[in-house]
């Protein structure tokens, strides 16, 4: 059937002549629609010239009376003619599509043929008339008929309700237009700022969106009547042709979010919801266009996004009413006004309703009933909001009445256990209470262990340290003791002689033989070796005593000023043996450093913990054989601190064992080696200190510890 129709409908375009013109427009004052006597030429070339539109028969004859011309690039041909029959010779010829980029009108004068443009593209001050619809004076003389061409074209669809009238006529129509057009206005105006302080009292977005939805389709209505024209872009043509799509567009984009806030679409219709996504990317791309300059693109880009909206939203808000959401019902009432609305609206542009007062403003009829209903379903939405507020209030309520019984019971009950616990907890506090006592005295008794056994590390380092120079001194005692008799002797013999009677001769002949039998120079030599080695040993001795001293300071426990290097150098003193003993090489890189506040017989403690330990890692690996090092460096890190750094090639550890260093009883040495403590000890005693250690190590290369201790104790810096 539909093949059908289209071949009569060819069939019967082939039978129309083409040179058939309209009868000419018999005016007689009164204002007339000429869309019936038009006929129409489509000059796709944009290049005819009046002279050769004048001689074509191409033109065909317009069946409406509001002639919809198609969305093109083309420029459009309108011919008729007038057969003024009224008693003046002055008309008026108005195009009431305000939308139009270009409109010239080509009348014959004088010979030839002038003309009259009205165009979008030009400011609206170069206007004869100050209004946005297309609007000629036509001089035709009583009784008399003249043949006029007009050139249209338009990115926008063309729908041409053209309306010839004496110029009083035209003006009554524009003010009776005006003033309609102003209560439209006026109640959408209303609609805004009403809801608007409503969003500001509810902070409700649906009342934003609504807000903005509204706003951007009053703007819409109003630049395609061409008010904003004539009122905002007067001066900004450019401007007024991108809002032409960008106001629809924007209206589109700010109802699809309003629909989705006010119906709650992402919760009630989730699967649905995402139709909306093409109908957002749809308007934002006509946007787009029309802001780039693709015109017709974006015009028809808008066209499709409203047929495809309106058609998801009529799908979504049938289904959200069917399942009893009251504001979907009103939703959908406002929806059907408006289109009701803008059914008629086309209906009229298509010519099967009559172009009049009631007709021409049925779109925006609709429009303004569709707003207000919305503006009644948001306050019905707010009703159905506070009822539900208020029965969820009721049943919070209800629940905190049960609640509060069930505390009351339920305190009853944890009284009991309280009562219950407290006497288990006192029971177990007392438990805890002797067992910490046993702890600490644990904790005492192991302090103590540990040091006794550095005590016992530091006697045996002593006395082997001590035990050389005296065994010097007591070795040297007898030989000397030895010697001395002899210079008594000596003294003795040379006394006899210098009282004999003997002369000098004979006397200094005995005295060169008794020290000759003596061996007198080698008695001074030898006496002075004995001294010489008593000297050191005791020199030796107070240099232990000075050391120790250094190292076990009484009173450690207050804070003052020390030197580290005093306190490394006494405790390599007492570990001197143990050093020897294992054949290790001991290296000094001191560089000068300030005296820094700390206990100082703490952190000799520490110094002894860590080369003791490192005597040992040495140990197992060079095992006497001369290779063992250590290197012991001080330095000044930074304004106010200092480190000391420990390197040694012993064994190492690995990574689990450095992991455990400074956990107390964590030892790698054999039972009845070590206690455990004396790394815990030092962590602690450097911690105290407000200073760091560091330890890195590998496995059969070395262990590095670094001490950093702060030049000013951290208490008297805050203070």
């Amino acid at each position: 059937m539909k093949k059908v129709f289209i071949i009569l409908i060819c069939f019967h375009l082939l039978l129309i002549d083409k040179s058939y013109s309209q009868a000419p427009v018999i005016f007689q004052g009164e204002n007339i629609i000429i869309g019936n006597s038009l006929s129409i030429l489509e000059d796709k070339s944009k290049i005819l010239k009046i002279e050769e539109i004048q001689k074509s028969t191409d033109f065909t004859p317009s069946d409406s009376q509001t002639p919809g011309l198609k969305l093109s690039n083309s420029n459009f041909w309108l011919k008729f003619s007038i057969e003024n029959r009224s008693h003046g010779d002055d008309l008026v010829l108005m195009i009431e599509n305000s939308t139009l980029d270009n409109c010239e009108l080509f009348y014959f004068k004088n010979g030839k043929y002038e003309s009259k443009n009205i165009s979008t593209n030009q400011r609206f001050n170069e206007r004869k008339y100050p209004h946005q619809n297309a609007l000629f004076d036509l001089n035709v003389p009583e009784d008399s008929t003249q043949t006029f061409y007009i050139r249209i074209n338009s990115t926008e669809q063309m729908i041409l309700p053209i309306i010839l009238g004496a110029p009083q006529n035209i003006t009554n129509y524009l003010i009776n237009h005006d003033i309609v057009w102003g209560i439209l206005i006026g109640i959408l105006g209303v609609m805004i700022f009403y809801n608007l302080f409503l969003f500001i009292s509810t902070k409700d977005s649906s009342y934003l969106y609504y807000i903005l939805y509204t706003a951007f389709t009053l703007l819409t209505q109003i630049t395609l009547s061409g008010y904003t024209f004539k009122y905002i872009f007067y001066n900004y043509p450019a401007i007024y042709n991108k809002a032409l799509v960008v106001f629809p567009g924007l209206a589109g984009i700010f109802g699809i979010l309003f629909i989705q806030s006010f119906l709650q679409t992402k919760v009630r219709t989730p699967s649905l919801n995402k139709a909306f996504i093409l109908s957002l990317l749809l308007y934002s791309s006509a946007v787009i266009f029309r802001v780039i300059g693709l015109g017709t693109i974006s015009y028809r880009l808008i066209d499709i996004s409203a047929i495809y909206t309106i058609f998801v939203i009529y799908i979504v808000a049938t289904k959200i009413a069917l399942n009893g959401y009251r504001p979907a019902k009103f939703f959908l009432l406002a929806w059907s006004v408006f289109f009701i609305g803008l059914i008629l609206y086309i209906l009229r542009n298509s010519g099967i309703l009559p172009y009049n007062f009631y007709t021409n403003y049925t779109m925006q009829i609709g429009t303004t009933l569709e707003v207000t209903l919305l503006s009644l379903a948001l306050a019905d939405r707010i009703n159905i909001l506070k009822k539900e507020k208020e029965l969820s209030q009721a049943e919070a309520l209800r629940i905190s009445k049960e609640n509060e019984q069930i505390i009351r019971e339920q305190n009853i009950v944890l009284e009991q256990k309280v009562t219950e616990r407290t006497a288990e907890l006192q029971e177990a506090n007392e438990e805890l209470h002797v067992t910490l006592e046993d702890l600490k005295q644990t904790q005492t008794q192991l302090v103590a262990a540990e040091k006794m056994a550095s005590l016992g590390q530091l006697t045996a380092g002593i006395a082997h340290e001590i035990n050389n120079p005296i065994n010097f001194v007591t070795s040297n005692v007898s030989p000397l003791q030895r010697d001395v008799k002899m210079l008594f002797d000596t003294i003795d013999t040379f006394e006899e002689l210098s009282l004999s009677d003997k002369s000098k001769q004979e006397i200094g002949q005995e005295i060169e033989q008794y020290k000759e039998d003596l061996d007198y120079d080698y008695l001074k030599i030898e006496i002075d070796h004995l001294l010489k080695g008593i000297n050191d040993g005791a020199s030796r001795t107070a240099e232990i005593v000075k050391g120790l001293r250094i190292f076990s300071r009484v009173d450690e426990d207050d804070l003052k000023k020390a030197n580290l290097t005093d306190g490394l150098d006494s405790t390599l003193v007492i570990m001197n043996s143990l050093i020897n003993s294992n054949n290790i090489v001991v290296e000094r890189d001191y560089n000068a450093i300030p005296p820094i506040e700390c206990y100082p017989g703490k952190l000799n403690q520490v110094f002894l913990n860590i080369i003791s330990n490192a005597i040992h890692a040495v140990s197992q690996i060079h095992k006497n054989n001369g290779n063992g090092k250590l290197t012991i460096s001080v330095k000044e890190e930074g304004p106010n601190e200092v480190s000391v750094t420990f390197i040694d090639n012993g064994c190492g550890m690995g990574d689990i064992t450095i992991s455990k260093i400074f956990d107390p009883f964590f030892t790698t040495k054999d039972v009845g080696e070590g206690t455990g403590l004396g790394m815990s000890i030092a962590y602690n005693t450097v911690k105290k200190h407000n200073g760091t250690i560091e330890v890195s190590s590998e496995l059969s290369k070395g262990t590095r510890i670094k001490i950093t201790l702060p030049i000013v104790h951290q208490q008297q810096a805050e203070a």
